[in-house]
Parts: structure tokens; sequence; C-alpha cells
């Protein structure tokens, strides 16, 4: 039987709001596909991410695109010269791992060699907002080994105080997303490196890394 595909929309409240220095979001909206060929399925998702021009429609639409060469058979390695990489190629991606692990009679972790499995440790992301706030969302997940802390405003330096002094143990990454500049990155930096700050991601926005050489 050929493979057939299923697309499924979905949104998933968020506790509370979820802000970056691009912007803020009450909710996620995630595109689920099910690839199946009559007897097993294997199941796969995205989330479309606007930073990139993605969206719910777009991702669905080039996911719709290709039931044609899914139906065909088409295999993971052909896949990524097929499609650009972006949300949707990951959702057929991951759906066509989890179907050939299971026609396999196996896991994907058995399948990409991950087994046997060990303990990873992840980060716990620190909404942005203002200082006393994220004070109090790191105090609250002050047990947890690494933070990872949204920034990128011009108060960045009494947030990452606030967020030390009330996480004192806790390695910290900080996320600017883009939001730095010029104007504050030698002084933000400066006061990050006396703040034992980790990593910091995505500090400068894309094409402006030449103000890392200053």
């Amino acid at each position: 039987m050929a493979r057939v595909i299923s697309v499924e929309a979905e949104r998933f409240p968020i506790a509370g709001t979820f802000t970056i220095s691009r912007g803020s979001k009450t909710e996620a909206e995630v595109i689920s596909c099910t690839i199946s060929d009559g007897g097993h399925f294997g199941r796969g998702e995205c989330v479309p991410y606007k930073r990139y021009g993605e969206t719910i429609e777009g991702v669905r639409e080039a996911i719709d695109a290709m039931r044609g060469r899914i139906a065909d058979g088409i295999s993971r390695s052909a896949l990524l010269d097929a499609m650009p990489a972006g949300a949707a190629r990951n959702a057929l991606d991951c759906a066509l791992w989890d179907l050939e692990a299971k026609l396999s009679g196996t896991s994907v972790a058995v399948a990409i060699g991950a087994v046997p499995l060990q303990a990873l440790e992840t980060a716990y992301t620190l909404s942005l907002g203002e200082p006393e706030a994220m004070a109090a969302q790191a105090r609250a997940n002050a047990a947890r080994p690494l933070l990872k802390v949204k920034i990128g405003g011009d108060n960045d330096i009494a947030r990452i105080r606030a967020v030390r002094q009330a996480a004192p143990d806790s390695r910290i990454i900080l996320d600017a997303n883009e939001g730095w500049s010029d104007d504050n990155i030698v002084a933000n930096l400066a006061f990050a490196a006396e703040q034992s700050i980790a990593l910091i991601e995505q500090p400068l926005p894309a094409g402006h890394d030449e103000i890392l050489r200053h």
C-alpha cells in the first residue's frame, strides 16, 4: 500500500505569556503529521518559526506538496535533497524515522545508535520581563542546574543582576535573540563575565558578527 500523509495544525496554550526580544506569545502553534503504510505509522511534528518566514499555512502547503513523493516511498536521505531545511522537512523526517523504526520492530533510539540511553541536562527557560519579575522566575527555579534567560532590551544589566542574585548556584545561559547592538554589547558582555554567565546566545542581529571583533 502506498504511504499516506495526514496533517493537522494544533494550538497549545502556554502558562502565562512567553516573551523574547522579538515579541510575545500565549500559545504554541504546532503542525503534526503522520505517515502510514496501512499497517504501521510514523509521527512527526514541527513548530513554524516566524523569524525564518515560516507560517502554519506555508508549512502545511510544503508538506502537502510532498504527498506524491511520500506515496512513492521517498527515503530520508532523498528527502534532504527534495526539501529545504526547515519546519516542514523536520516534521516529515521525524515521521519517516518513526515509521522505519516501527517497520523494523525497533526504536528510533536504537536506529540512530543512541542506546543505552543516558540522561541529558537541559536548560529551563525564563521569559523576558522586568528585572523583578525575572528574579521571581529565577527564584522559583533556583534548584535547576541550568537556566536559559531571555534578554534583549535596554535594561539587561539589571535583569542579569536580578536573575543571578535569585539563582546564585545555577549555571546561566543568556539568549538575547539578536537584541543587542553596538551601543550596549561591550557593557553587557563585561557584566555577564562578572556574573559568571556560561554562554550568550544570539547577541546580535544576523549578519552583524563583525561587531564582536571590536
